[in-house]
């Protein structure tokens, strides 16, 4: 797919900070598209993108250290705005010839900023004292020529800085996060205010021209797509759909491990009754995954043989179709960007199923979705009239309630889970929860047995898990402070209407140190 609206694209270089793709979003929340590559993108490459402006990250180590990751100094002279945050403001200072050292005190998490140059193009209109996101055991302890304070702490004497004539900016906080309280609008300043961009980057241009770079790709081609019935391949399928028609057989392969109905959802917007011009084929292949999974307890094994049988089967529906000249995946950009910075080379793996089929007959993939971020594919599948139940569908492991179930996986235990799961959804739904959720995993404790007081008599049921996340990135996230009046009503329904559970529990625990994932 070709880049769009390059000529008003924003660069930014990762040097290893956990809130990469979060700057990348929010530069295109200003409607201005943004790539995340690699520090050790070449200045030739950086001079051939001709980014509007360059944003450097935050990182791991300090800048003055031995193997240090660093960019060439050539990078501040190229006349492009640079934008340096956290590591990416000291080692701007680094190499402009300012002084970076250890700090006297540490600062992480919420920091109160004096802005000192109000007159600065980041600072426009922004209260003179104000919350920031600190994230630092370095500090600038010396400017670099021809630069100035523009913001400060009572710890941090450089908490911002700024060479107007050379346009490199640099804030020692993060202005990407939202405990940042206006760290939006100083991101917008730089994207508007300093790199001269207009703002031109949207979903509708995006559907339009993207539809006719496939048929033009594709040409009388067929092309062959594996849908999960997650958000990602749906709208990569409809995306296909609209270019090329009939030429599109999409895949189901139903492993008995989806969510409640979920299998009956994708068929009805994909299949016969549907309003898109496909050929569908779903495999029911749950007594094969059930069988392949008897007696398997370990988490990472439950993933390598759902992953396994996954592409076995969906190789073999894809031998009775017969040669095709597409593969189709649905590849959103985190997934390229986590899996290699950028490198073209990465294959969506679901989470650990699916992957790349080692006997499909193809001649090119086709990733329609490769340079979206998540929330833009909904935006997408919106402009296309998916229905919303797809297109707000919560994030799902593509190994599904296997993982889900701490123990063995048997249809009985997916029945139990499915009930439960289905409860949680309804009551966060009906009390209008499905905005502040990014999404709430349901997890059953098999091996565990817990007694509870049922009716006369004593029971031991399983105990089921509540982990309702709040995300932004999917790097971090925090537990949802949900209402206790909905937690009771999911809690009563659950143990009224699923027999063999007595106890429901909440998982208070934020990611870091917690995983989203109980597995």
């Amino acid at each position: 797919m070709n880049r769009p609206d390059a000529a008003e694209m924003i660069l930014v270089l990762d040097f290893g900070g956990q809130y990469n793709q979060l700057i990348a979003r929010r530069v295109r929340e200003n409607h201005v598209y943004c790539e995340v590559h690699p520090h050790t993108l070449p200045l030739e490459r950086i001079r051939a993108l001709a980014p509007r402006g360059i944003i450097l990250t935050g990182g791991p180590n300090s800048v003055y250290g031995e193997g240090a990751v660093t960019a060439p100094k050539d990078l501040f002279a190229l006349g492009i705005p640079v934008l340096g945050i956290c590591y990416g403001a000291q080692l701007m200072a680094h190499l402009c010839g300012g002084r970076v050292e250890t700090a006297p005190t540490s600062e992480y998490g919420r920091t109160e900023v004096e802005i000192v140059d109000t007159s600065s193009p980041l600072f426009q209109g922004i209260p003179q004292t104000n919350v920031c996101w600190m994230s630092h055991t370095d500090y600038i302890s010396g400017l670099p020529h021809g630069f100035h304070v523009t913001a400060r702490t009572p710890v941090c004497p450089i908490a911002a800085m700024e060479n107007p004539a050379e346009r490199l900016y640099a804030v020692q906080f993060h202005p990407e996060v939202m405990h940042t309280e206006h760290g939006t609008e100083m991101l917008r300043s730089f994207v508007y205010d300093v790199c001269g961009c207009t703002g031109t980057w949207r979903m509708d241009s995006f559907v339009q021209k993207t539809i006719e770079e496939l048929r033009q790709q594709i040409g009388g081609g067929r092309a062959l797509c594996a849908l999960s019935g997650g958000v990602d391949s749906s709208v990569a399928a409809v995306l296909l759909s609209k270019a090329i028609g009939s030429q599109l057989t999409c895949v189901f392969v139903d492993h008995g491990l989806l969510r409640k109905n979920e299998g009956d959802e994708v068929e009805a917007v994909f299949g016969r009754g549907g309003t898109y011009d496909v050929n569908f084929v779903r495999i029911n292949a749950r007594d094969r995954f059930y069988a392949r999974l008897k007696g398997v307890t370990e988490p990472e094994q439950k993933r390598k043989i759902i992953g396994e049988e996954f592409i076995r089967v969906f190789e073999e529906a894809a031998r009775e179709i017969g040669a095709v000249d597409f593969l189709v995946q649905g590849t959103i950009y985190p997934d390229v960007i986590e899996s290699g910075l950028g490198k073209s080379a990465v294959i969506k793996s679901h989470h650990n199923v699916g992957g790349l089929p080692d006997h499909v007959d193809f001649k090119e993939i086709v990733e329609p979705l490769r340079l979206l971020f998540k929330d833009e594919v909904r935006a997408v599948g919106r402009e296309l009239g998916l229905p919303d139940y797809l297109v707000n569908r919560q994030p799902f492991p593509g190994p599904g309630l296997g993982i889900r179930i701490i123990g063995e996986v048997t249809r009985e235990r997916l029945d139990i889970l499915r009930a439960a799961d289905l409860i949680a959804r309804e009551e966060l739904t009906a009390a209008g929860l499905d905005q502040e959720i990014w999404q709430c995993p349901v997890v059953l404790l098999a091996d565990v047995r817990s007694v509870g007081v049922q009716g006369d008599g004593r029971t031991y049921g399983h105990p089921i898990v509540l982990r309702p996340v709040s995300s932004e990135d999917a790097m971090t996230a925090d537990w949802t402070r949900l209402p206790y009046d909905v937690l009771a009503r999911i809690s009563t329904r659950i143990t009224n209407s699923v027999p063999e559970v007595n106890r429901v529990v909440l998982d208070v625990t934020s990611k870091p140190p917690a995983t989203i994932e109980w597995e």
